[in-house]
């Protein structure tokens, strides 16, 4: 295949400046870990040959620049710190050394804690750290305190950012709130999506329960960090009454409030026999499954009719709350969108990362310690969060919530 090549514009240089160069392969050296260490020794090779020419050679415009031999020296790659021999260069008509601007920049520990981070949130002890340190010939390794201080400062950072970022960077459409256990505590946390499709973790709270009181101070701290809904909001809830009261009170009344199916399904079944669930699961399944508001009704009214003859507890249970389960029926979206608000499953699914992320702790010291595991393990998440299913119908909920909802309030 032809090379093509591109004429430089006449005030651009033809090739990159020589720091700019050495900065690039610095970030693709420390990316290339264990095959970093005989790519940092030709980096450095080829810096000292820009500064003083090739070897054994004179009268190359270059003269007061020399080659002075070579030192015992470090450079980091990710966490390992590893020992080479570094070239030295001298300025012979003043008398001083040139430094090495590769050697410079792999002597700052570049990301180190946050490399480590991710380390020792995929699962590493820190005891054991030191015996899996990076696979590079004779690395230093690192101490436990060393880890341990270094995990200290990166999850404080994580936790700092989660409490302080501002979110009037998007217009937001969605939001999902729910309490779960942490480390025999409880926290709920606040999941938001944009107008366009992206899910960021807005927030967390450590309370005893979802009480009305923490969590209307929690909302009312994201609306000052910036949370803005001039599109309207749909909040997805687990049923929680605290966490309810306070999204009115905090929101408006008229708010609409998505209650999840998910939740209210087994609070039912909670209440009949072993044997009966999974029949009454497929039941209830069935009939949120209906496309339409009426459709859905019709068949929960139903059901209710059935389970009056057998669970009178059940009944009360089904009809409590039975609106706010239809909400995406009555905003007529719930075909395109319930498939991802219908329930809290977005939230579910990163505590379950976290949890996973967190189960070997068997000691919690301090709520401090379990504020910024949270908070770190749940940055970390959200990394690969992706855009929401349906997200390219999010317009019709903005339309409908614009109009607010599209039958009435019916009675439960």
């Amino acid at each position: 295949m032809p090379r093509v090549r591109t004429k430089s514009p006449a005030h651009q240089s033809p090739t990159p400046a020589p720091v700019e160069a050495h900065r690039l392969a610095v970030a693709m050296i420390q990316a290339l870990i264990p095959l970093g260490l005989p790519s940092v020794e030709d980096a450095l090779r080829q810096e000292v040959l820009a500064l003083a020419g090739p070897r054994y050679t004179h009268g190359d415009g270059r003269p007061a620049i020399a080659r002075w031999g070579s030192q015992a020296g470090s450079v980091f790659l990710a966490d390992p710190q590893v020992p080479i021999q570094v070239p030295r260069v001298r300025n012979r008509a003043t008398n001083t050394e040139v430094p090495l601007a590769t050697y410079a920049h792999l002597q700052t520990p570049r990301a180190q804690d946050i490399g480590l981070f991710r380390r020792v949130l995929g699962g590493l002890s820190c005891r054991d750290y030191e015996g899996a340190a990076e696979a590079v010939p004779e690395a230093f390794g690192l101490t436990t305190s060393s880890v341990s201080r270094r995990f200290v400062r990166a999850s404080a950072k994580a936790l700092q950012t989660l409490h302080e970022r501002r979110h009037d960077d998007a217009e937001w459409l969605v939001l999902l709130l729910d309490g779960k256990s942490f480390a025999d505590d409880h926290v709920v946390i606040a999941l938001g999506v944009t107008t366009t499709g992206e899910t960021r973790i807005l927030g967390l709270v450590q309370t005893a329960t979802e009480k009305k009181r923490a969590c209307n101070a929690f909302l009312r701290e994201l609306l000052e960090r910036g949370f803005q809904t001039p599109a309207g909001l749909l909040v997805v809830l687990d049923g929680t009454k605290g966490l309810s009261a306070a999204v009115r009170e905090v929101f408006g009344e008229r708010v609409p409030i998505q209650r999840c199916q998910w939740h209210k399904r087994e609070n039912v079944l909670s209440y009949l026999p072993k044997t009966h669930h999974a029949r009454w699961r497929r039941k209830l399944q069935a009939a949120y499954a209906k496309a339409t508001y009426s459709e859905a009704q019709r068949a929960l009214r139903q059901l209710v009719k059935e389970l009056e003859q057998n669970n009178a507890s059940a009944v009360r249970s089904l009809v409590e709350g039975r609106e706010e389960t239809l909400t995406l029926h009555r905003l007529d979206v719930f075909t395109k969108l319930g498939i991802s608000f219908k329930t809290t499953n977005l939230i579910e699914r990163v505590m379950a990362r976290v949890e996973a992320k967190t189960y070997r702790i068997t000691r919690w010291r301090t709520s401090d310690q379990k504020q910024r595991w949270c908070a770190a393990t749940l940055l970390e998440t959200e990394q690969q969060f992706r855009k929401v299913k349906g997200h390219q119908h999010l317009g019709l909920l903005q339309a409908a919530l614009r109009g607010k909802l599209s039958s009435p309030l019916a009675a439960a």
